[in-house]
């Protein structure tokens, strides 16, 4: 009896770890101006936007780069490396992954052109409910704290002395 109620919890113990591992390698750091943002990624959702944001955030793209679209009661874009809202990374356009979830406050989306298969580096977050987009844009991820410091993002299209990211990063790579 004791030999088996051993093996359970160390079983449950196991998965514990692995689940604990696993939503390290699906959680981003977004360092802000004023604290840390916890972003749950959904690679059960859009699998190929999560991969593309976990690269380009393991190879530093993101650190220093601005919100050059920021509309009140709208969302908080961000991405572009030339600041414009025209600029991507080097790698190749994702295919869209829409999906059923609602864009609600603190809600994750791919920015994009026209083009639904567009999406490339550039993200927003939503800070109102938003559910006008549900369908058109990939949802990869949801703010699961820290929202109270998005909001202080300077607003603008595109704000004059933008805020910016301060250091993205993988959960599971944080020092």
């Amino acid at each position: 009896m004791f030999k088996t109620l051993t093996l359970i919890l160390g079983s449950l113990c196991l998965m514990t770890v692995t689940a604990n591992a696993a939503d390290l390698e699906n959680t981003l750091y977004l360092d802000l101006k004023d604290g840390r943002v916890t972003i749950e990624l959904l690679p059960s959702v859009a699998p190929k936007h999560v991969e593309r944001i976990k690269k380009l955030t393991r190879d530093g793209f993101y650190d220093g780069i601005v919100f050059h679209r920021v509309i009140d009661g709208f969302m908080a874009q961000t991405g572009d490396p030339t600041g414009t809202g025209t600029g991507g990374s080097d790698l190749p356009d994702l295919p869209a992954e829409f999906n059923d979830r609602n864009f609600g406050r603190g809600t994750i989306g791919a920015a994009r052109t026209n083009d639904p298969d567009s999406a490339n580096s550039q993200w927003f977050i939503c800070f109102d409910d938003c559910s006008f987009l549900n369908g058109q844009y990939s949802i990869f991820a949801q703010v699961k704290d820290g929202m109270e410091f998005v909001d202080k993002i300077k607003r603008g299209e595109p704000p004059s002395n933008p805020d910016k990211i301060i250091k993205l990063q993988v959960a599971a790579d944080a020092k």
